[in-house]
């Protein structure tokens, strides 16, 4: 038997963006980071927003875009950033000027295993136990000076 080998499209790039939930359109930033790889916008922008449509509008999203040189693309969609969902459940836009001195909110425990549970739905977090994902957690929220 011969082994079939599996055929790979070569890459051109990979692109790390932050879209708005259900907002992307072919202007700054997506526009010009796509476009200097002659991938098609319109198709881009319609997956994304139907992707992310069950995400509240205006919610950052991390998107990592692999670029093929044949001009095709695939992209990965992962949930916010842990800073962004700690600063919503305390209800604060930025973190302590003073971490470790001043206080900038407090957030309860439940709140941070809510955010463990989203968390673990990340490609790269599905592995990991909700317990790990949870004491992981804490660290962030003690550097924005947010108690838990």
């Amino acid at each position: 038997m011969a082994a079939k080998e599996l055929a790979r499209k070569p890459v051109a790039a990979t692109i790390r963006l932050t879209v708005p939930a259900g907002a992307a359109r072919p202007a700054p930033p997506v526009g010009p980071a796509l476009g200097q790889y002659r991938l098609n916008l319109m198709a881009f922008c319609k997956d994304f927003n139907a992707r992310t449509q069950k995400y509240k509008p205006e919610t950052p999203m991390a998107v990592t875009i692999t670029a093929y040189k044949d001009n095709t693309f695939d992209f990965v969609v992962k949930s916010p950033s842990v800073t962004w969902y700690l600063k919503k459940a305390a209800g604060i836009d930025t973190g302590s000027g003073r971490p470790g001195h001043i206080t900038a909110s407090t957030v309860m425990l439940k709140h941070v295993y809510e955010i463990a549970k989203v968390k673990q739905s990340d490609p790269n977090c599905q592995h990991i136990p909700l317990e790990s994902i949870y004491s992981v957690l804490k660290n962030p929220a003690s550097e924005f000076s947010v108690k838990s």
